[in-house]
């Protein structure tokens, strides 16, 4: 006998509503996390400026009209503090905190063949077993830490945007130094240049941003609530997972004062719908560098120096790394406290005990942020030993991960992966794709106790198959040709594989529909 039905490990986002439906059909669940509370990436990333880059309103729950209507969102992209508060309030308003373990890491799991169940091992020294788990871990959710030579020598203060003090930081009137200018960095960077005494950014890669036009929300939380299950339902079926009002026509067959147009009024709205004008955008090279060659022009009309805009401008195809939603990034450069060192120019050597030797000058800082990013999509399921007999899943994975739907790995029976790689997952509105696959979860797990089935796999030739049609989809788009987290090319030694499913949210679904209304194909049930 089992302790549990199900066990999920991760209270973020998608572990909180996987246990709220789990438990609305009378399975017993229990989750554990590593955290002191739920949150998940809003838990654990606070640093300064941290928001989420998709409108609050469709960050958020759909499964509740009521939680809808009565949750105000303050902002059009919501800030980290509210983002938590948001997910304390559904932890308080479904009683989730009583079946949570707070503080605990699972450091790893067997599978038990004769037994149809897995036996979870954690940090606090306590085995579980359970018939099923759920890894709802996240896909941001294991730093990524670069070594420096001498990171021990230097005497100032080190923190990671990754796992911010909860205390906060006074970073008034010092001379500080940030590593990175990826999302985390972006935000970071645009918060302090008001705060601190000088700022230098260490720079490899620039960022494509678009603007936010962030403000209060007060007139979109009215009619988002007069409409919102017209727009969820939309949501579902586009490419993005996002209400985008996604375009039909093609770039090179629209007139170029048409395409200019489209692009302007799309800048002009901001947000992340700004790629969606055309859909051309991610396949066709010349449609590509028409959106991208726009957003150039917009950075050099914001900042003064031209050289230094230059070197602010991206040259690898737009939304082929994870685009950025800015509140005035651009502008900040501007500043007289505000430089940037471009490390391909001048390579960061070491750190010193003042600061950082980079391109052969040295400079001084009080303190040194690191926005490093992330061991995206399997860090978080690679760093547990997870493992059927001999083999594991992490040597099933060394030269990529496989999977069937993004959900389940051949060779690892009943275990779900939320939202995981080849499905859309980080190249999606993560909320609509969480809930998507939270149900698809539940509705399995309820179909295997109806039938009285206790244990579903993935078949490998089948898991091949979705494979080989991650990998052809992503060959379509221009999506590999830049050096991003959605390769891993971020971690040094990870394979290069490009790892979110590209087909679309509303493509997605389709497919995962047809596997379930079809009695789960695809899966050995037994």
């Amino acid at each position: 006998m089992s302790d549990h039905d199900v066990l999920i490990i991760g209270a973020g986002f998608s572990g909180l509503y996987q246990l709220h439906r789990l438990r609305q059909l009378g399975f017993n669940a229990h989750v554990i996390d590593a955290g002191e509370d739920v949150g998940g990436t809003w838990y654990w990333n606070r640093y300064p400026g941290a928001r989420c880059d998709v409108e609050s309103i469709q960050y958020s729950y759909s499964f509740d009209p009521e939680l809808e209507q009565e949750w105000n969102w303050s902002e059009r992209y919501a800030s980290q503090p509210e983002l938590l508060s948001y997910i304390q309030h559904v932890a308080e308003r479904y009683d989730l905190r009583k079946d949570i373990t707070f503080g605990t890491r699972v450091q790893g799991m067997q599978w038990d063949e004769t037994a149809n169940q897995w036996t979870v091992v954690s940090d606090d020294g306590v085995s579980r077993t359970a018939q099923f788990v759920i890894s709802a871990t996240g896909c941001l959710s294991v730093p990524s830490r670069p070594e420096f030579e001498g990171m021990n020598d230097f005497d100032g203060e080190l923190y990671w945007t990754s796992s911010w003090p909860h205390e906060g930081v006074d970073l008034a009137g010092k001379k500080v130094a940030v590593i990175g200018t990826g999302s985390s960095g972006l935000q970071t960077i645009t918060a302090i240049a008001p705060v601190v005494a000088q700022l230098t950014v260490f720079q490899r890669t620039p960022v494509y941003a678009v603007p936010a036009h962030n403000g209060p929300n007060g007139e979109r939380n009215k009619q988002a609530k007069a409409r919102y299950r017209e727009i969820r339902e939309y949501s579902r079926a586009t490419l993005s997972g996002v209400a985008c009002n996604e375009g039909t026509r093609l770039t090179v067959e629209t007139e170029p004062v048409a395409v200019e147009k489209e692009l302007g009024q799309r800048w002009d709205e901001g947000g992340l719908c700004f790629t969606f004008g055309f859909k051309d955008t991610l396949t066709d090279p010349l449609a590509n560098a028409a959106a991208a060659e726009y957003v150039r022009n917009q950075i050099r009309a914001k900042i003064k120096d031209p050289a230094l805009a230059e070197k602010l401008s991206p040259w690898y195809p737009i939304a082929s790394k994870r685009m950025c939603v800015d509140t005035g990034y651009y502008e900040v450069y501007n500043r007289d406290n505000v430089s940037l060192i471009d490390v391909n120019e001048h390579p960061i050597h070491r750190f010193t005990e003042a600061g950082i030797l980079a391109g052969g000058s040295a400079h001084e800082f009080d303190v040194i942020i690191m926005a490093t990013g992330f061991d995206a999509m399997t860090g978080a399921i690679n760093s547990m030993d997870i493992r059927n007999g001999a083999t594991t899943l992490r040597e099933k994975w060394a030269h990529g991960p496989r999977t069937y739907l993004g959900l389940m790995s051949a060779g690892f029976p009943n275990l779900f992966i939320m939202t995981g790689p080849q499905s859309p997952s980080v190249f999606s509105n993560m909320l609509t794709s969480i809930e998507y696959h939270v149900e698809w979860i539940t509705d399995a797990l309820k179909y295997l106790r109806e039938q009285g089935l206790t244990r579903m796999e993935a078949e490998p030739g089948v898991e091949d198959n979705w494979v080989n049609t991650t990998n052809d989809l992503a060959a379509l788009t221009l999506m590999p040709q830049a050096n991003s987290w959605y390769l891993g090319a971020n971690i040094p030694g990870k394979p290069r594989v490009f790892m979110p499913f590209v087909g679309g949210v509303g493509t997605y679904k389709q497919i995962g529909d047809g596997v379930a209304i079809s009695n789960y194909h695809g899966f050995e049930l037994d």
